[in-house]
């Protein structure tokens, strides 16, 4: 816990340092997160790790947060998002953070109880965003419409079992791995993870862009550690990674082995070119097309604004994937699977999905891809005839 308190603190104080900006400290900050309430088993205090944190931030950092402890102990998610807009509408927000999907939630909830007000009309002074557990990249532009411009934010990489890395420059890309924090790390290259006996390398050993499930053996009793992520490496000097996927998050239903980063990046590349705006979208393979064609990965989007002409960019998109996959490629080309097909979804419909599964809010996440058909399924029940 120490670790995450320090990487946390550290990660402002290295944006303080780079930029300059340092008034957001004097404005009020807010974290969306679970409930602090933890319990007891064993004599151990169990809770959320947003929970725990919550207990153990420093002084200096409590006198400007909110929300309150009786509404961070609300636990259903609705009703705590609009105790929290309550509570922040009229105060000088400087500092925002969360999972992005959820604090797209409350800016949702802060417009419209406003009148339509977008967020820098709210919270003139909110300078920067810091979140994580999630690429941003196909939650910006719409975060950024309900903001009304674009601001600074930083991405960290926390995990419950350590902190594991944190944006550290708003100009070099990717995340500063923390080496000297309670934490080994092996990586595994990701197309030998599940072999019976896969390469083991440690960080003297890693190479540039190349994807590796994380391995992690800690000061805190875990050893040979599968946390599930896979990252790459993009600086050795210093260690700098990038979350490229969730080694249990693909789509190789038909040997073409799709990973999470391939996905975000063919769907952002068209969808930042034509000005789309994305919600939120999960992918899944549909191997028998009730239309009698060939297999094909479905691809279930919530827009902010539905393409004008959804077959030619479900084309683009499928033509990006084909370029970022090569098994993709070749399963398309020789007639194995016919190119994707896109179900554009209704207005809050990964939130009703998520309501339905107890996962609203707090530190859930839709998975990107999934090899089999259980989201897909429920989602179906959401498209846009």
């Amino acid at each position: 816990m120490p670790e995450h308190i320090k990487a946390a603190r550290n990660a402002l104080l290295t944006y303080i340092h780079e930029t300059g900006n340092a008034d957001f400290v004097n404005g009020k900050m807010i974290f969306l997160q679970g409930s602090p309430v933890m319990s007891k088993k064993n004599g151990i205090k169990v809770g959320r790790l947003s929970g725990i944190v919550a207990n153990l931030v420093p002084a200096y950092l409590q006198k400007n947060r909110l929300p309150s402890y009786a509404t961070n102990c609300i636990e259903d998610w609705e009703v705590k998002v609009d105790a929290i807009v309550e509570e922040t509408i009229q105060q000088d927000m400087t500092v925002i953070s969360g999972i992005p999907p959820w604090v797209q939630m409350y800016f949702d909830r802060l417009t419209e109880k406003s009148g339509g007000r977008k967020i820098k009309e709210i919270f003139p002074n909110f300078k920067l965003f810091v979140y994580g557990g999630v690429n941003y990249e196909p939650y910006r532009a719409k975060i950024e419409a309900s903001i009304g411009r674009r601001i600074d934010s930083i991405e960290t990489y926390p995990a419950s079992e350590g902190f594991i890395a944190y944006q550290d420059s708003q100009k070099d890309k990717g995340l500063l791995l923390l080496a000297d924090a309670g934490i080994f790390y092996e990586f595994i290259p990701a197309d030998e993870f599940y072999n019976d006996n896969p390469t083991r390398l440690s960080l003297g050993e890693i190479e540039l862009d190349v994807n590796y499930a994380l391995i992690l053996n800690t000061n805190a009793g875990l050893w040979g550690y599968s946390i599930g992520d896979t990252v790459k490496f993009v600086s050795k000097n210093p260690y700098r990674i990038m979350v490229t996927g969730r080694i249990k998050h693909f789509i190789s239903a038909f040997g073409e082995h799709v990973i999470g980063e391939e996905v975000e990046h063919a769907l952002m590349s068209v969808a930042n070119a034509e000005g789309i705006e994305i919600t939120e979208f999960t992918v899944a393979p549909q191997v028998v097309d009730p239309e009698g064609g060939l297999p094909y990965h479905e691809w279930f989007i919530e827009f902010g604004n539905v393409p004008a002409d959804l077959v030619a960019f479900s084309r683009r998109v499928d033509e990006a994937l084909q370029k970022k996959n090569i098994y993709y490629f070749d399963l398309i080309e020789g007639k194995i699977l016919q190119p994707l097909i896109i179900r554009p979804l209704k207005k809050e419909a990964f939130v009703s999905y998520m309501r339905a599964e107890g996962k609203l809010g707090g530190q859930n996440k839709v998975p990107r891809l999934a090899n089999d058909r259980k989201i897909a399924d429920s989602l179906s029940n959401f498209t846009i005839k």
